[in-house]
């Protein structure tokens, strides 16, 4: 329990140190995680079992050779091709936003240094020092989101290609 509230403490200082920007990037951040997670999820745990649906549907048609047949089959693998590339945009959205959102929080920083040599001159270099991490952590954090972002997203799209080709490979057509 100490160990959570020293972690919470330690998340709470950062965001404090990169300014309300880094809140955003921790929200876009959290929501592409959870939706990777799902996909995951569903690629192994719902999607295997519609899978076997599907071949069972086919094996137990009489006719999988007429044309009428191979639209049948063309339109499951279609539809099974919907689901596993749910929500591929929207993770690949958040993870090129996060870069974004980092670079609005540096722009924000940067104004904030401007603020303080407009106010108090150039003679306080810790108020500037202030600022000036205010401008780079959320740059570093937005980065930071995307890189771990792309690589999962990365994997899971080749997963989605494999399964896909997997189902196509099952359903003979003949």
């Amino acid at each position: 329990m100490v160990y959570l509230v020293e972690l919470w403490e330690s998340i709470r200082d950062f965001l404090g140190t990169g300014g309300d920007v880094l809140y955003v990037v921790m929200g876009a951040l959290f929501l592409m995680w959870v939706l990777m997670i799902e996909r995951y999820w569903f690629l192994t745990g719902v999607f295997p079992k519609l899978k076997k649906q599907i071949i069972s549907d086919w094996d137990a048609r009489k006719d999988t050779t007429s044309w009428y047949a191979h639209k049948i089959r063309d339109a499951w693998i279609s539809e099974a091709n919907e689901k596993l590339n749910a929500r591929i945009l929207l993770i690949k959205t958040c993870v090129a936003i996060c870069p974004l959102i980092g670079l609005l929080g540096t722009v924000t920083g940067m104004i904030a240094v401007f603020e303080i040599m407009a106010v108090q001159g150039t003679g306080n270099p810790r108020l500037m020092a202030s600022g000036i991490s205010m401008a780079t952590i959320p740059t570093m954090a937005g980065m930071v989101a995307a890189l771990s972002g792309m690589f999962f997203a990365s994997r899971l799209e080749a997963r989605v290609r494999r399964a896909k080709e997997k189902l196509i490979d099952s359903l003979p057509h003949h």
